[in-house]
This record gives structure tokens, C-alpha cells and sequence, in this order.
């Protein structure tokens, strides 16, 4: 199917209200690479005077002399003789007259990786030639991190000068059914748990192939559009790929401890913070506690981002294999834990999304929690779960949810169960008093029974919540 722009009315609205008022912009737009940066920009400037150019990597130089020729286009004159970027943009200013026109540098992060000194350069353009004119500027960048230290950070020249900025995330779930208008509810969840909400990732699969089959063209396959996707991505943005992905690896095996992650990755622990805290930087992965501890020894780290948890899970172990177009290893995992690997993708979507669209209560906090107990029978340690826990301190509300990505499931067995899990929440004790709420999501139930604060959520609500 062909690339449709969907969503990112927020985004759009925020620019154009901005773009009606008189004044100099300077807005950084940013995020993760397919996000859907470039296209959000395009939709909103399709209309308007605007003059666009996309860096690339040839160094300062060499962009300022293609920014000469487009800019030459734009005014329809012969280029400037100057390399100059102050002159260039100051005769740029003079000859539209002080119109409101946008200015946009895409893959700005380009041009700072190869010049420490070109947020300096902008620094003084900004202050001298454009702070006082119509102009909309926008600069936009992929890598993050250089983003983040290059123009946004307070060590950076270009600190303070922003009158706006963007971080684009991945779409909604919402926006699924706009993608793939032929797909049933459970197979968009499929999609979701395979491929995040990123756009470019979306455009590959098809609303008329089976999830299955979608999987083995696109990531099984090794003319398949997404086969090398994790490495590219790793190696745009990380100076240390291998390293990344030894910690990835080690994270999908299940390893999510401190500890567990640094001697699966054969790294130091005292040397694997730094690590953690780039991909989390980069919404690749998550550090949590359960809901009702800020700092404590039960502290995991998880993938986050569904296409890194899938692949890693799925694909990148038999890479081997898959270069050398054997697949069965590869297709065997997916049959065999495929259904559960949804179920841990659902639960995040529940927490993320559908837990706002509930008419329960409005939630300031939600979580998961965890923890252990002893059998009083056996004498033996065991774990414990609680799916969801979302709570308001305000209103002295409580919930609690169980997840069951399957059909016919006896619901008042799992709340039974979940009531029971629930006498293990310490911190419960100490807030009695509060109104408790229960939830039970499955695909469909068997069995239900009405009861008081206790809430069945089955795929038909879920459809009608969440589309």
C-alpha cells in the first residue's frame, strides 16, 4: 500500500497556530529514525512559502554549497558567490522582503555530528539575522542524542533560542484502523505487538496478508524491507552497535537485572549504566520498580519498543540461519511463543492506552507491581504479579487488571485470583479506606458476573474504546 499521512492532528494544529503569528519561530523537531518527522513537516509546510533542505553527511562545507544552490532556486537568481552561511542567509532575508516563510534544515543532526562548531554557526545567525524577521525556522534531526546535546541541551550555543520544540513519538494505536481499514481488531493488536506504531514500519505490512506471512516477506526473508532495520538503526545512532546489541539480546532472553544484563552482555556492571541509560534515552527500552516503590532492589529493565522486543525475540537469534535463507528455526519460535509474546505486548497497551479511554476513574499512576510471599503450607518463596495497577492519590481510588490475551476465559476464576494477589500489595494495608476497583480483560469470556467495581473488559469494548 501506498505511504497515507495519518494522525499528528496535535502536532499540526501546534505548528499552524504558531505559524499564523507574526514573529520569528525557531522550532527543533526530533525523534527516533521512521518516525514520521519529515512527513509531519511536509504536510504542514504543502501549502505555505517554504524553502526546505535535507542535510546529509558531506560535511559543512559541502551542505552550505547545496544550501547556495537551493536557496539560488528558491529566489530564481544565480547563486552567491559566498560560502558564507551569514551571508547567504542574510541576502536570503533581504530579497523576500520580511514574508513569512519557512525555513527548514532536515537531518540537522548531520550536519552537528560532522562540525562541533555549527550549533555556534546557527547561534549567531539566529541572534543577528533571523531573530527580528517573519522567518519560520525549523530544524529537525533523527539522532537523538545528537539533538538533545547539540541544540537543546543548556551546554549547547544554541540554548534558549528555541521558541518551540517537538519530540515526534510513535502513533497511537488508534491509528491502526486508519492503516489497515480490512483488518479485524486481534489481528491490529498482531501488527502492533510485531511492529510498534512507527509509519514506515507500518507501510510495509499489508491488510491483506496474514500476520504470518507478513513477518517471514518483511523480517524472516533477506530481500525482506525490514530484515536489516536493527542494525541500521543501531548503527546510525550508536557509536558501539555490538555493544547495544549484546544488551538487547540479553534482555530479550529474559535477563533484566542489572547484574543478569552485564554478564550475558560481557560487560562490567559498574560500566553498563551508561549503556542502559542511551537506550532508554531512545524509548528502545524501560527502567521500572513495582507502582508502589520510587527506589528499590526489585528495580528491571524491559524492551519497550515492540519491533526491537519482536526482532530480538524472533529474528535477530537465527540471523545465521535467515542469511542463508533458512527460516524453519525461525518460523518454529514464532508458532510456538507467538500468542504468548502478544499477550506481553497487550499489557502495555492496556496500561498505555486503553486504561485512559475506561470510564472507571482518571488515573495519575499506573504500573505493575511484583513481589513474593511464603507459602504458609510448603514454606516456600513465591512470586507474585499484578498486571496493572493504576491508582489516583487524589480521589483515593484504586484499580487493579488482569490481562488475558485468549478466548472463553472464565472470568470471576481470574478475579477470584486477582483478589487474591491482591492481599500481597503491602501497601494496600496501609490504604484501606480507598475504593477498589478490579478489572479482567480477555478476548471474549466464557463467564461473567456483575458485581460491584468490578469491570469485564472483552475485544469488543476494546474495539469500541479504542477506535
Amino acid at each position: 500500500m501506498s505511504l497515507i499521512f495519518i494522525d499528528r492532528k496535535e502536532e499540526l494544529t501546534f505548528l499552524q497556530e504558531r505559524y499564523e503569528k507574526n514573529g520569528f519561530e525557531f522550532f527543533v523537531i526530533y525523534g527516533r529514525r521512521r518516525i514520521g518527522k519529515t512527513e509531519l513537516i511536509k504536510q504542514f509546510i504543502t501549502d505555505k512559502p517554504h524553502l526546505y533542505f535535507l542535510c546529509d553527511k558531506s560535511g559543512t562545507e559541502r551542505n552550505i554549497h547545496r544550501l547556495k544552490r537551493k536557496i539560488a532556486e528558491y529566489l530564481k537568481e544565480p547563486p552567491l558567490e559566498t560560502n558564507q552561511l551569514e551571508d547567504l542567509l542574510s541576502y536570503l532575508i533581504k530579497k523576500i522582503h520580511n514574508k513569512r516563510l519557512i525555513l527548514v534544515l532536515d537531518e540537522f543532526s548531520y550536519l552537528v555530528e560532522k562540525d562541533s562548531t555549527v550549533p555556534s554557526q546557527f547561534q549567531l545567525v539566529v541572534d543577528e539575522i533571523l531573530k527580528e524577521t517573519n522567518i519560520f525556522l525549523i530544524l529537525c534531526g533523527s539522532s537523538i542524542s545528537m539533538m538533545e546535546k547539540g541544540v537543546l541541551s543548556a551546554k549547547s550555543a544554541l540554548y534558549g533560542r528555541k521558541t518551540a520544540h517537538i519530540k515526534v513519538d510513535s502513533l497511537p494505536f488508534t491509528s491502526f484502523q486508519e492503516f489497515f481499514p480490512s483488518n479485524s481488531f486481534e489481528k491490529n493488536v498482531e501488527f502492533y505487538a510485531t511492529l510498534g506504531a512507527v509509519p514506515f514500519y507500518l507501510e510495509k505490512f499489508t491488510d491483506r496478508k496474514t500476520t504470518f506471512d507478513n513477518i517471514k516477506e518483511h523480517l524472516f526473508d533477506k530481500k525482506g524491507k525490514l530484515y536489516e532495520e536493527i542494525d541500521f538503526l543501531l548503527k546510525e545512532e550508536l557509536r558501539e552497535p555490538d555493544v547495544y546489541k549484546n544488551i538487547l539480546t540479553a534482555l530479550a532472553a529474559g535477563q533484566n537485572k542489572v547484574v543478569e544484563i552485564a554478564n550475558i552482555a560481557g560487560i562490567k556492571v559498574h560500566d553498563i549504566d551508561k549503556y542502559l541509560k542511551v537506550l532508554i534515552r531512545l524509548g528502545i527500552i524501560r527502567k521500572e520498580t513495582p507502582i508502589d516503590t520510587v527506589k528499590s532492589k526489585k528495580t528491571i529493565y524491559s524492551i519497550t519498543d515492540n519491533f526491537f522486543s519482536f526482532s530480538f525475540l524472533f529474528s535477530e537469534p537465527f540471523k545465521s540461519n535467515l542469511e542463508i535463507g533458512e527460516t524453519q528455526y525461525a518460523e518454529e519460535k514464532l508458532q510456538l511463543n507467538f500468542p504468548s509474546y502478544i499477550g506481553r505486548r497487550f499489557e502495555s497497551l492496556v496500561r498505555d492506552e486503553l486504561l485512559k479511554k475506561l470510564p472507571i476513574f482518571t488515573a495519575q499512576k499506573t504500573g505493575r507491581w511484583w513481589g513474593h510471599y511464603r507459602d504458609q503450607t510448603s514454606n516456600i518463596r513465591k512470586e507474585v504479579e499484578i498486571d496493572i495497577v493504576a491508582l489516583n492519590t487524589s480521589t483515593q481510588q484504586i484499580l487493579f487488571g488482569e490481562c488475558k490475551w485468549k478466548n472463553n476465559i472464565d472470568g470471576p476464576l481470574v478475579l477470584k485470583n486477582l483478589q487474591l494477589k491482591t492481599q500481597y500489595f503491602e501497601w494496600l494495608r496501609k490504604h484501606q479506606n480507598w475504593e477498589k476497583h478490579y478489572l479482567v480483560i480477555a478476548k471474549s469470556f466464557q463467564k461473567k458476573t456483575s458485581a460491584e467495581n468490578v469491570h469485564y473488559v472483552d475485544m469488543k469494548d476494546m474495539e469500541k474504546l479504542l477506535y
